[in-house]
């Protein structure tokens, strides 16, 4: 159901809910985890730190709510993406493209997210291991089926374990964005997909 087909007051708590962790992630992105504090969060979104409370346990809370939803919508996103062509191989091309659009479309989250991963709050994230793993393990089942069905069809070579072809591609498009991250004009996305697929594709020894 979406929000319109909520009674009002319910739509109302979302809109409270979304504005909320708007401003928490605006907070977190400009001055970092540990430096923000719910009463910087409320005045942000310009509730009383009593409704922040009514929604959040604390701080901890917000955070991880903030986290979860994002990697739903990133991964739901993806498995959308992947959705719509019958070819596999476009199937692929459609992901690499649609990663490089999220990660551009949602630069506050990604950066956060990384920088708190790799710096003082690695405490906080560790809370969401188990639920981050678990979304993840299942994104990668659904790209490794797109492998496993181009091997069925003959697009692919057969290989024992399509779960392994999709960590490998998932890893070679987070480099090219970690690469982006750090020095986007040295270093920008690919718009061509097959620029990253083809070091799938066509592999590295001459035949």
């Amino acid at each position: 159901m979406d929000d319109n087909g909520l009674p009002r007051r319910e739509r109302e708590k979302l809109r409270q809910r979304k504005e909320m962790l708007a401003a928490a992630l605006e907070l977190f992105s400009e001055k970092g985890y540990h430096n923000v504090s719910m009463h910087d969060i409320a005045q942000k979104a310009e509730f009383a730190i009593g409704t922040l409370y009514k929604f959040f346990r604390n701080k901890e809370d917000l955070y991880k709510a903030l986290v979860l939803e994002q990697a739903d919508r990133f991964h739901e996103a993806l498995t959308n993406a992947m959705k719509e062509p019958d070819d596999e191989i476009e199937k692929l091309r459609n992901y690499v493209m649609a990663k490089g659009e999220i990660f551009r479309a949602n630069i506050s989250m990604i950066r956060l997210y990384f920088a708190e991963t790799r710096g003082a709050s690695f405490n906080v994230m560790a809370g969401l291991d188990p639920e981050i793993r678990q979304r993840y393990h299942e994104f990668l089942k659904s790209l490794a089926s797109v492998f496993e069905n181009g091997m069925r069809r003959k697009l692919f070579k057969t290989i024992s374990e399509p779960y392994y072809l999709a960590v490998a591609l998932e890893g070679l498009t987070n480099a090219f964005l970690f690469l982006w991250l750090e020095a986007p004009e040295r270093y920008p996305y690919p718009e061509d997909p097959d620029a990253i697929l083809d070091i799938l594709f066509k592999g590295l020894i001459a035949s």
